[in-house]
């Protein structure tokens, strides 16, 4: 895949009230994750489509992340081609752990990110 065109961004840039779709997977997810994010695992993400698509029926932009990049870049060049605002946020659930944003778990207790 060419990722030569991928809008991405940098952690610092997605805003506090953004739709940030989280693609890692379950246990990824449970042990920590952005508060308020959309879990959709990229396993599942073509039969969960439909929650994404309704996620963004306002306009809204999803800001796509995985642990590092990889899978959400996948998922971001996918939304992309289907005409959705979608970015890839750069470095993924790490950066946006180790930049002070807020990672909490299922409980909504303070997170960690694996």
């Amino acid at each position: 895949m060419n990722f030569a065109q991928l809008p991405s961004v940098d952690v610092a840039e997605v805003p506090a009230d953004a739709l940030v779709l989280d693609v890692r997977e379950d246990d990824e997810w449970a042990a920590g994750h952005a508060e308020g994010a959309l879990h959709v695992p990229m396993s599942d993400f073509v039969a969960r489509f439909g929650e994404v698509t309704e996620a963004v029926a306002d306009g809204r932009r999803a800001y796509v992340m995985c642990r590092v990049g990889g899978r959400s870049a996948q998922v971001t060049q996918y939304l992309v081609q289907q005409g959705i605002d979608a970015v890839n946020v750069d470095g993924g659930m790490q950066v946006w752990e180790a930049s002070g944003r807020k990672v909490v778990d299922n409980q909504g207790a303070p997170g960690t990110v694996i």
